[in-house]
């Protein structure tokens, strides 16, 4: 539902920067932390300051588009107490996780009935409705969008946990394309009237909402 480049989406976008992406980079964090890696809370990345976690240009994408990304976590998987590509795995996949958490709780005052569907299309100053449904919306798409299986994303890594090591190995040793395949993806299929990574994400993200709020 586009409400435009309003207050009201301008301020969920904020809350997204401030806090939706610091919790997402945190639990990554804390997720290799209670594995045994402490790498990352070394580097004063277990914290959520979010100005500890934020890119400048990740940020500004935020602000201007709705998507964007923060500075990536340094994990060192072989300092955990469980198998490497398992003990990334997990870590990989509490980012995105935690951006479903964040959504759930957006959905609660709807479900508690302290805010009604209906205030979504009330378009008159700042609408708090309005506000939790853009940070959820986002808060999906940014975690549908890193479990795809494309390195730098989270579901690269998760994915080459749970494959048999052969098959992990193959995955892995696709990282120096994965980015240009990304890239080709997100730009250049889209410009030429493919838009591949939306088929895939939409249609999920538009169920998990239903979901939530329905």
């Amino acid at each position: 539902m586009p409400f435009g480049l309003s207050l009201t989406t301008l301020l969920a976008r904020v809350v997204v920067l401030l806090v939706a992406m610091p919790i997402h980079e945190w639990a990554h964090a804390w997720s290799a932390y209670e594995l045994g890696d402490d790498t990352a809370r070394l580097r004063g990345r277990l914290s959520l300051n979010p100005f500890v976690h934020l890119d400048i240009f990740g940020s500004l994408l935020i602000l201007l588009t709705g998507f964007g990304w923060a500075k990536p976590v340094p994990v060192n998987p072989y300092r955990m107490r469980v198998q490497a590509r398992k003990g990334m795995a997990l870590s990989a996949s509490a980012g995105p996780l935690s951006n479903l958490l964040v959504a759930v709780l957006c959905a609660v005052p709807f479900r508690l009935g302290l805010l009604n569907l209906g205030d979504l299309y009330v378009h008159s100053g700042l609408n708090l409705a309005q506000v939790l449904w853009l940070i959820a919306q986002i808060s999906i798409g940014l975690a549908l969008f890193n479990f795809l299986p494309f390195y730098p994303l989270d579901g690269e890594k998760v994915l080459a946990g749970v494959l048999p090591p052969h098959m992990g190995d193959q995955l892995l040793a696709l990282r120096p394309y994965s980015p240009y395949v990304l890239v080709g993806l997100l730009f250049i299929l889209p410009y030429l009237g493919f838009d591949v990574i939306g088929s895939l994400i939409w249609p999920v993200a538009s169920v998990l909402e239903r979901i939530l709020f329905w």
